[in-house]
């Protein structure tokens, strides 16, 4: 009987017990995330299935691209081609761009960055804006406005249209010598010059004769021996 009453005992002081202390079903508090170093190899930062990088367009003076380096964890720097070709890259300094792609251009900054800085760069570069003008001609001689003509992209600007649009012949034109001079290619061809015949292309209607014009050429008007 004694042990008995031992037992009645013990059990209600364990179910007071269950009563005081909380009975609680969420799981455990999981431990804090350890912050890996931003360039730690394996570090997956972002999924780039949906970038693909442009492998047509080649780059000019004047494009506005957008340079992100994903390892830095920063937003996108917007960059401008300078007009001597290049562009000033963080870490790397000037780096050429005219004529290169954007795919190019990257693939050959993640190679001078992870030689010296990262253990792996992930280079995005991306064209925001492309220049609209592709270079300048210059109209010189007997015209009513000597200079420079900005030539956009994909415009077919001939000698007979860049003297109009200097403001026509001035008084003492030579219309019958008129010259386009061109300077050495890329490509290794030769300087070039062109004798053109205005009379024959802007008056009779020969523009057949005509020559389209490419970033730096020169057109001159001569002026008569004679003038009266």
């Amino acid at each position: 009987m004694r042990n008995a009453w031992i037992a009645i005992f013990i059990l209600a002081g364990l179910a007071g017990l269950a009563q005081v202390l909380p009975v609680s079903n969420a799981p455990p508090a999981a431990a804090p995330a350890l912050a890996l170093p931003t360039n730690a190899p394996g570090t997956l930062l972002t999924n780039l299935s949906g970038y693909v990088p442009d492998d047509k367009y080649k780059l000019r003076v004047g494009d506005k691209v957008s340079l992100q380096i994903l390892e830095d964890r920063d937003l996108p720097k917007s960059l401008v081609v300078a007009d001597s070709g290049e562009l000033d890259v963080p870490y790397v300094g000037r780096v050429t761009a005219t004529d290169k792609t954007c795919k190019q251009l990257a693939n050959e900054l993640k190679a001078q960055l992870e030689k010296e800085y990262y253990y792996r760069a992930t280079v995005i570069i991306a064209l925001d804006a492309a220049n609209r003008f592709l270079g300048r001609i210059y109209v010189w001689g007997q015209v009513r406005n000597q200079g420079p003509i900005d030539l956009a992209v994909n415009e077919n600007l001939t000698a007979g249209k860049a003297i109009l649009r200097a403001g026509g012949f001035a008084d003492f034109a030579n219309k019958k010598r008129v010259k386009v001079v061109r300077a050495a290619g890329a490509e290794g061809s030769g300087k070039q010059n062109f004798e053109l015949n205005m009379v024959d292309i802007l008056e009779k209607g020969k523009t057949e004769k005509d020559v389209v014009l490419q970033p730096e050429d020169f057109v001159i008007v001569p002026s008569r021996l004679i003038n009266f």
